[in-house]
């Protein structure tokens, strides 16, 4: 019987986390001010660490943000021996976490001074030689997301020494593989940079607050999850306002990082970059001014700012307390998982493309979906008009079903349609597995 129990529990680790392979993962640096007055920042390491099964975390920076702060990286070393404790445990329920010590090894500190006063000549720092590092990996072709948790100087620093050290080709290479994700923007070294390499993929997200949870789901979902949820310190401003930077990039189906506009646990914005996205008010307080880098360009939110993250804030509440709830325990059995969602075959995250023409009737077949804990499945698919380029009316047949047909407008003709299928498990709490797919309906002759 133990043999049997053993088989059954390796197969469900394997059978639920197969889809999760490198190609889904996105590539990850952090740069934080963990250890700062505000403890949100705590709050969302602890967050991304319990999803970083999904994530390949490759740095973890301490920046500096409108003042000169002592290393910090201490700070974020403390953090991860919390991750270190219950590693064995997540472990039981996911493949795919790193280890404690290659978190360490990676995690490192960055400008000395703040803002573009800690950029230049004689400024390097072992958190801008990590980035170029890692931008420079030959191996890897998957472009690295820089999240912009407090400063971007560090950023500034790589690219400022890339850009002195090497020609204009490397220089355009190297800018070609990151993208930035930067929340609110917290020091001048974020409007240098948009101004320094206006090809660079830059988002600055001002519409990030409004999705987090209350502080009493907070408390029982979270902090008296021991023993890591004694470590989540109380809300001082607001809860985890860096988290969207990394559910950006989280491997789950729905998102699609390199189609900004697609939408997603952590926004959705315009493919259009604006000029004047300005940072927060202490850059102003602190003696910087972004106007000297006018014009500048960035890619801001989409119109419906902060609803672009609320519209999947239960999916992503229930996903955090079920991680929490793993790191209690080594019992499979004792907690919920993720459901798999295959469509026509397909069990991989990548966004399905299709090609159709007005007036078709497509089905799509996800009965092959299953759930590692034996839980019935609801299904739902749904047209997710924000992105669609469609705007009208659509019927989804049998929209409940784990089979649906959708009737392709004949006005449709040269438009997307953006169709989400979710599958909710019935387990405690509920998970949510997703699949996008995108209709190109060709342009009539």
């Amino acid at each position: 019987m133990r043999y049997i129990f053993l088989f059954t529990f390796l197969f469900c680790v394997d059978y639920c986390t197969a889809q999760v392979d490198q190609s889904d993962k996105q590539r990850l640096i952090v740069t934080t001010d963990l250890g700062g007055t505000d403890p949100d920042d705590i709050q969302s390491i602890i967050h991304l660490l319990v999803c970083s099964n999904v994530i390949d975390i490759e740095g973890l920076v301490s920046s500096q943000v409108w003042m000169d702060d002592p290393d910090k990286t201490d700070k974020i070393i403390e953090s991860i021996n919390w991750y270190e404790e219950i590693l064995p445990n997540l472990k039981k329920h996911a493949q795919g976490y790193p280890e404690a010590n290659y978190l360490k090894s990676v995690t490192k500190r960055g400008q000395a001074k703040s803002n573009m006063s800690g950029v230049g000549k004689g400024k390097d720092s072992p958190g801008s030689e990590l980035i170029i590092s890692v931008v420079d990996n030959k191996e890897d072709k998957r472009p690295v997301w820089i999240s912009g948790w407090g400063g971007m100087n560090t950023l500034a620093q790589a690219l400022w020494k890339v850009k002195n050290t090497r020609s204009k080709k490397e220089l355009r290479e190297f800018i070609k593989k990151i993208r930035i994700y930067d929340v609110l923007g917290q020091d001048d070294a974020g409007a240098w940079i948009a101004k320094s390499f206006p090809d660079i993929v830059y988002i600055r997200n001002k519409k990030i607050y409004g999705w987090a949870p209350s502080d009493e789901w907070t408390k029982k979902n979270v902090q008296n999850i021991m023993p890591l949820g004694q470590y989540y310190p109380d809300r001082v401003w607001a809860t985890e306002g860096d988290t969207p930077a990394f559910l950006f990039v989280y491997a789950n189906g729905l998102n699609a990082p390199e189609h900004i506009d697609y939408g997603g646990w952590g926004g959705r914005f315009s493919t259009e970059k604006i000029s004047g996205i300005r940072g927060m008010d202490f850059i102003v307080k602190s003696g910087k001014d972004e106007t000297q880098y006018d014009p500048y360009y960035m890619y801001g939110s989409t119109e419906e700012g902060i609803d672009a993250i609320n519209k999947w804030k239960k999916h992503i509440f229930n996903d955090f307390a079920a991680r929490m709830l793993w790191t209690t325990t080594e019992n499979y059995s004792a907690v919920n998982h993720h459901p798999v969602a295959i469509v026509d075959g397909d069990n991989s995250l990548k966004v399905i493309n299709k090609k159709a023409i007005s007036g078709d009737s497509l089905i799509f077949d996800a009965s092959a979906s299953n759930d590692p804990d034996e839980n019935t499945l609801d299904y739902k698919w749904s047209v997710y008009n924000e992105p669609s380029t469609y705007k009208g009316a659509i019927t989804i047949e049998e929209s409940s079903s784990s089979t649906c047909k959708i009737l392709v407008p004949s006005e449709a003709s040269g438009k997307t349609i953006h169709l989400i299928l979710e599958i909710t498990d019935n387990g405690t709490p509920a998970l949510t597995a997703y699949r996008r797919i995108v209709i190109n309906v060709d342009k009539e002759e």
